[in-house]
C-alpha cells in the first residue's frame, strides 16, 4: 500500500503538469491558428475587392448600354430594315449579356437576378416594339417605336431599377 501512495506521489503532480502544459500549447495553437485564418481571409479579402468593383463597374457598363435609347441609337445604321435593326438590336444584348456572364461570381444573388431579368425585359420591349412596325418598313421606324414605348412607360425601365439597386449594394459593401 505504502508503494501505491509513492507512485500516487509521482503520477499526480506529473499529470496535473502534463495537462496544464497540454492546456496551455493547446490555447497557443488555437489562436495561432485563429490569426492565421484571419491573415488568410484577410488577404483574400484584399484580392477579391478589386475583382468585385470590376465586376459591378462591367455590370453598370452593360446595364448602361443595353438601355434602349442608347442601344438604339448606337445600332441603328442607314439603310437597315426594321427587321434588321431587330435582330441586330437582340443579338447585341445577347451578346454583351453572354460577354459579362462571368460577373455573377462577384455579384449578390439578388443582383444578378436583377441583371437577367433587365435583359429579359427589354429584349421583350424591342420584341413588342417589332411586331408593331412592318419589317420591310425604314430601321427609323422601328427605332422610333422603341424610344417612344421606352418613353411612354410610367415605371422604370427594368435596367434602371437594376442600376439602382447594384448602386445601393456597392454603397454598402464599400
Amino acid at each position: 500500500m505504502e508503494g501505491f501512495i509513492e507512485i500516487l506521489k509521482i503520477i499526480l503532480p506529473a499529470l496535473a503538469v502534463f495537462a496544464a502544459s497540454f492546456f496551455t500549447i493547446k490555447y497557443f495553437l488555437d489562436n495561432d491558428q485563429k490569426r492565421r485564418d484571419h491573415e488568410l481571409k484577410k488577404s483574400a479579402h484584399a484580392l477579391s475587392t478589386p475583382l468585385k468593383i470590376q465586376a459591378y463597374e462591367r455590370i453598370v457598363i452593360f446595364l448602361e448600354r443595353i438601355h434602349p435609347n442608347t442601344l438604339v441609337v448606337r445600332i441603328n445604321k442607314h439603310g437597315m430594315s426594321a427587321q434588321q435593326l431587330h435582330i441586330e438590336l437582340v443579338k447585341t444584348i445577347k451578346s454583351e449579356y453572354e460577354h459579362n456572364l462571368s460577373q455573377q461570381i462577384y455579384l449578390s444573388h439578388n443582383a444578378w437576378e436583377l441583371v437577367k431579368t433587365s435583359k429579359e425585359e427589354i429584349i421583350k420591349l424591342i420584341n413588342i416594339s417589332a411586331t408593331k412596325v412592318p419589317q420591310d418598313n425604314s430601321s427609323n421606324d422601328l427605332a422610333m417605336m422603341v424610344l417612344n414605348i421606352t418613353a411612354s412607360l410610367e415605371k422604370k425601365l427594368p435596367n434602371e431599377v437594376a442600376l439602382d439597386y447594384i448602386k445601393k449594394e456597392v454603397s454598402q459593401i464599400f
